[in-house]
């Protein structure tokens, strides 16, 4: 959070300016939600830990936090997590936005699948991929509204998929 108040701080003072952001808050109560809901869930209803499942969700939210740290690398000064018209910047191609337009998105998305499974909790995961689908697919909506507004947005990565190369 650090670095994207201080990232957003420096697009501000470059000319950047603040997008309509209203799904925000829900994202935020959302994510911590599933968390808090996971831990309860597999305390509460005592849930068993099962390796066979457990391991495979730990692999998968590591490999989302090295997707999400990829992209923190190489968007630089643009991320943030609040949706921002940066166009004064450029548009970055490289890193995972060679592949698709949200790999942010995509790892959140994942991570937040995946850790509630950890400890074998399937209703929050449940619930809380059919609720992160719905939320963001505002954010998405808010964000593209500015994105798909800047030419050169549209000329580098308007052909590319949102989030799984070749498909989505």
């Amino acid at each position: 959070m650090q670095i994207s108040k201080r990232n957003r701080a420096r697009l501000l003072a470059n000319g950047a300016t603040t997008g309509r952001d209203p799904h925000f808050g829900a994202m935020v109560v959302l994510h911590t939600g599933i968390l808090i809901a996971a831990f309860l869930e597999a305390w509460l209803l005592d849930r068993p830990f099962i390796p066979a499942l457990a391991l495979p969700m730990i692999v998968l939210f590591i490999a989302c936090n090295l997707l999400r740290w990829w992209v923190i690398r190489t968007l630089a000064g643009h991320w943030n997590v609040r949706v921002m018209d940066s166009r004064a910047l450029g548009v970055v191609t490289s890193g995972p936005y060679r592949f698709i337009r949200h790999p942010n998105y995509a790892a959140v998305f994942l991570e937040l699948l995946a850790v509630p499974l950890i400890h074998t909790a399937y209703l929050t995961a449940i619930i809380g991929l059919l609720l992160h689908l719905w939320v963001l697919s505002g954010r998405i909506r808010a964000e593209e509204a500015v994105l798909l507004a800047n030419p050169e947005y549209v000329s580098g990565m308007g052909r590319k998929p949102r989030f799984i190369p070749g498909l989505l």
